[in-house]
Order: C-alpha cells, then sequence, then structure tokens
C-alpha cells in the first residue's frame, strides 16, 4: 500500500522518500539532483575519512586500496564541488556526514585490528554497492545534463572500486580459511 502512496504521489515526494528509504533503487528510479548532489557529497566526505582511518589503522591490502580511495574520492568531490560552484548545478552541498554515515565512521574510529578490517572491508562493499546504484539511476534518468553526464563518466570507476572492496572481503576470507578449523585438541 505504501509503494502505491509513493508511486501515486509525484515524482517529488517519490524521490526524496525514495531515496531515503531504499524505494527508488529497488524500482531503480533515477534520485532528484538534490538527492544525488547529497548523497555523492556525504558518500565522498565518508569515504575520505574513512580510508583515511584505513591508511593508518588497515592491514596492508587495506591500506593500499584507502590510498586509491583517498585519491579518487578526493578527484570526484572536487569535480562535484566545481559543478555547484560553477552554476552547472544549483544544489547546496552539504557540510558534514549525516548521523547514519557519522555513526558508521566513529564505529571504525573505535575498532582495531581484526574487527576494524572486518568493519572497515564490510562497509566499504556496500558503500560502493550504493555508489554504482546511485550513479547508474542518475546517468539514466538524471534531469541534469551535465551531472547526468559526470556520473556516467565516473561509473566505470565507482564499478572497479566495487570489484577492489569486494577482493579486500575476499582477502579477509581466504585468510579465515587458510588458519584451517580450530577443533579443540
Amino acid at each position: 500500500m505504501t509503494l502505491g502512496f509513493l508511486i501515486l504521489a509525484g515524482p517529488a515526494l517519490a524521490q526524496s522518500v525514495g531515496e531515503k528509504t531504499g524505494v527508488n533503487s529497488a524500482l531503480g528510479i533515477a534520485p532528484g539532483t538534490e538527492d544525488f548532489v547529497k548523497q555523492v557529497a556525504i558518500s565522498d566526505m565518508f569515504e575520505l575519512q574513512s580510508n583515511q582511518l584505513a591508511e593508518q589503522k588497515g592491514n596492508a591490502q587495506e591500506k593500499s586500496f584507502a590510498a586509491q580511495m583517498v585519491k579518487d574520492h578526493t578527484k570526484t568531490s572536487t569535480e562535484l564541488k566545481s559543478m555547484v560552484e560553477s552554476g552547472k548545478v544549483k544544489v547546496q552541498l552539504p557540510a558534514a556526514l549525516d548521523s547514519a554515515h557519522q555513526s558508521k565512521l566513529d564505529k571504525l574510529k573505535a575498532a582495531s585490528g581484526k574487527d576494524f578490517s572486518s568493519d572497515f572491508d564490510d562497509m566499504q562493499v556496500s558503500a560502493h554497492k550504493d555508489a554504482v546504484s546511485l550513479f547508474e539511476r542518475y546517468a539514466k534518468g538524471g534531469d541534469n545534463p551535465a551531472l547526468k553526464e559526470w556520473a556516467g563518466k565516473t561509473l566505470p570507476a565507482l564499478q572497479h572500486h566495487l570489484e577492489m572492496a569486494q577482493n579486500l572481503d575476499k582477502g579477509k576470507r581466504a585468510n579465515d580459511m587458510s588458519a584451517g578449523p580450530s577443533w579443540p585438541s
């Protein structure tokens, strides 16, 4: 019943509520420009801050991954900010993380060792799945031509980031399996 209401309520409501609830992603609906910009900006802030932590606290594979993420997400943040400042995109950029991303970052700050790696690796896979979905949907159906083109050009790098994040997770599982079963002696 709620889904029908969102679809009938009109595009503006469906987009902002839909993005918050995940309905747009499930239905493949493009986010509105304001939702897209806000989510991209917050995602980039989270990527920069979480990967800077991984450069300090992560294992060798995570540190290498983190260095690449900091470089690439600094670039996308700069590009997005430039489009907003030039007037091509008329949306205000958020100044800080939302509470959900801040909570994840706080969890990473408090973790260390295997706990840090487990949380970080899982968060990176999840964050990049969300980003790929967001950019795919905006590239196909976004309403700002400059932003739509940028989303399409940025998407392959995000897909590669997702593969890299999934490899972190695979590496973790391979290491866990190489230790062998832990039967009592």
